[in-house]
C-alpha cells in the first residue's frame, strides 16, 4: 500500500512539475475561438499545462492581458522563460517542445498539406469568423447567405473532403490521427454546428467526430456556464 501510494504521489508531483511548465492564457470559453486552438491541441495529446482565463473586454483585461502577452491579445503559451503568442504559433511551438507525438502529420507531403489547410484557416475566412461568430450557447439556423459566406464555408467543405478522401482508412480525423490542423478546423465545426450550416456527409461525419471529443463537449460546457454577455458576439435569427 505504501508503494503504492508513493507511487502515486510520485506521478502527481511530476504532473504539478509539468503544469508549472506549461501555462495557457486564455479569453471566454464561449465566443474565443482562437484560446480554444491551443487548448484543444494540449488536451488531445495529454500534455498537461495550468490555464489561466482572462474575460475579454471587461475592465482591466487588456492591462491583465499585457502580462502574459506582448500583444495583449490571447492566447499566449509560457514554457518556462519562454512566451509564444498567437494560436497557430503556440500549437507550432507545442509540436517542437514534444516532436515524439507527432503533433504534425509523420509524413512530409502530409504534413505540408496539413501546414496549407491550417494557414489557410488562419489567414482567412473573414466572411465566416465576422457573420458566424463562435458562441457555444447559440443553436440556431442562420440566413441569409451571402455570396462570399457561401463561398467560404464551400471551401472549408472542400478542405474537409480532400484530407478525409486521402486519409480515411488513418483515422477519423483530417489526417487520420488528431493533429494541428484539425484543432484549427475545430472553432469551425462549432460555428456550422451552432448555426445550422448544412454540409455533405463526409463534412458531416467529421463534424461528428469533433464534437465528440471529451475535451471539446467541456470547452462547451464550461463556455455555456460562463456568465460574461458580448454583444458584438451575439448573432440574431
Amino acid at each position: 500500500m505504501r508503494d503504492i501510494r508513493k507511487r502515486s504521489y510520485n506521478k502527481l508531483l511530476c504532473l504539478l512539475e509539468y503544469m508549472s511548465l506549461n501555462r495557457l492564457v486564455i479569453g471566454n470559453k464561449n465566443y474565443s475561438s482562437w484560446s480554444l486552438r491551443p487548448w484543444l491541441l494540449l488536451r488531445e495529446f495529454g500534455i498537461p499545462f495550468s490555464e489561466v482565463k482572462i474575460p475579454l473586454y471587461a475592465e482591466g483585461s487588456k492591462e491583465t492581458l499585457l502580462r502574459y502577452s506582448p500583444s495583449g491579445k490571447v492566447p499566449a503559451f509560457c514554457h518556462e522563460n519562454i512566451t509564444v503568442w498567437d494560436s497557430l504559433a503556440i500549437c507550432e511551438f507545442v509540436a517542437d517542445l514534444y516532436p515524439e507525438k507527432n503533433i504534425w502529420p509523420p509524413k512530409l507531403e502530409d504534413k505540408a498539406l496539413a501546414r496549407s489547410v491550417s494557414n489557410e484557416m488562419h489567414s482567412g475566412f473573414f466572411a465566416i469568423r465576422n457573420s458566424l461568430p463562435m458562441n457555444c450557447r447559440k443553436q440556431m439556423v442562420f440566413h441569409p447567405m451571402t455570396e462570399s459566406l457561401k463561398s467560404e464555408i464551400d471551401r472549408v467543405c472542400e478542405i474537409w473532403r480532400v484530407c478525409r478522401s486521402r486519409h480515411s482508412e488513418k483515422g477519423p480525423f483530417l489526417f487520420g490521427e488528431f493533429s494541428i490542423a484539425d484543432a484549427m478546423y475545430a472553432p469551425i465545426v462549432l460555428r456550422f454546428n451552432s448555426y445550422g450550416i448544412t454540409v455533405g456527409s463526409t463534412e458531416s461525419e467529421y463534424m461528428s467526430t469533433v464534437l465528440s471529443l471529451s475535451s471539446l463537449k467541456e470547452w462547451i460546457a464550461e463556455g455555456v456556464a460562463e456568465k460574461e454577455f458580448l454583444a458584438d458576439c451575439e448573432v440574431d435569427a
